[in-house]
């Protein structure tokens, strides 16, 4: 069984845009023939309507098409949301146990900062442990997320993530994340959806790009604990999207926690962390990953 969900996200696409501007008409009387002349304020809003429509047609006609998301132990789900001016100290962590391979696990520590209302920047090091090599630096990673939409405007939050990362061992070649990131919101429930082409530039490997999905469904019971689900997957290359039973997919899931602890002013701690188990025959047997972030 070959994996094409990419393509259930554009099918009703022309009817989410579609309503992206019903509050942007003026109102008619019964004996009105034509409409009313539109303020500058009105046309302005129309305007900026009209950018994020055509802003969401080329994330999900041009972007979607190239989806993808890499297989690390210490894989997070990315947010489309931008916090201007936040500063954050982030520590992610992660490790795989496979009965016949062994445990890989990777830490990585980073600093990120809002540079403005749309962009957020963030660099890593990342370390990885291995049985044979044990601990050892392993990447750089420079990490930029763009908030194409205003927060709460639209049915769904729309956000854009590009990360460069730059291997220790440069055999593997340079890689590049990119891809649209989807948010919804209905009541005390959050869900997260994200498609993300990983692209490898000076390898010699014959594999170029690598194809994949993040998710995530929670519950704001309160804001210290929150629960919910996590899950990730790995679908092949842009040529040949793999059966499940085949050796590259990778798709795991399984529950997740979340919470803020607010320490006065700006500061914060926000941490969440998931318990994952395979979905196929050649994902990790077991996946424990959590992240903890100091927001100041």
């Amino acid at each position: 069984m070959f994996i094409r969900r990419k393509l259930l996200a554009g099918v009703s696409l022309s009817a989410l845009l579609s309503a992206l501007e019903d509050g942007d008409q003026p109102e008619r009387s019964i004996l009105q023939t034509a409409p009313r002349p539109r303020s500058s304020l009105q046309l302005a809003k129309k305007r900026n309507s009209t950018l994020y429509r055509r802003v969401v047609c080329a994330v999900f006609y041009v972007i979607i098409p190239l989806t993808a998301a890499a297989g690390e132990p210490n894989d997070y789900v990315f947010l489309p949301g931008v916090s201007y001016g936040e500063r954050e100290i982030d520590f992610k962590l992660g490790t795989f146990k496979q009965s016949e391979e062994g445990r890989t696990s990777a830490a990585a520590v980073g600093f990120g900062y809002g540079v403005t209302q749309r962009w957020f920047t963030e660099f890593y090091s990342v370390f990885e442990h291995t049985g044979d090599r044990g601990t050892h630096f392993d990447a750089w990673e420079w990490e930029n997320k763009f908030q194409l939409t205003e927060t709460g405007r639209y049915p769904v939050d729309v956000g854009f993530i590009l990360e460069i990362e730059k291997p220790n061992d440069l055999s593997g070649g340079y890689q590049v994340l990119l891809g649209p990131l989807f948010q919804k919101e209905m009541g005390k429930v959050q869900l997260n959806a994200n498609f993300l082409l990983t692209q490898i530039f000076g390898s010699h490997s014959s594999q170029r790009s690598e194809y994949g999905y993040q998710w995530q469904a929670k519950y704001r019971w309160q804001p210290k604990f929150e629960f919910g689900f996590q899950g990730f997957g790995d679908i092949g290359s842009w040529n040949h999207w793999d059966a499940i039973d085949e050796p590259s997919p990778q798709h795991r899931m399984g529950p997740a926690i979340f919470g803020k602890f607010a320490l006065g002013g700006r500061q914060a701690i926000v941490y969440n962390a998931a318990f994952l188990v395979l979905k196929s025959n050649n994902a990790p047997s077991q996946n424990i990953r959590a992240q903890i972030e100091y927001e100041f």
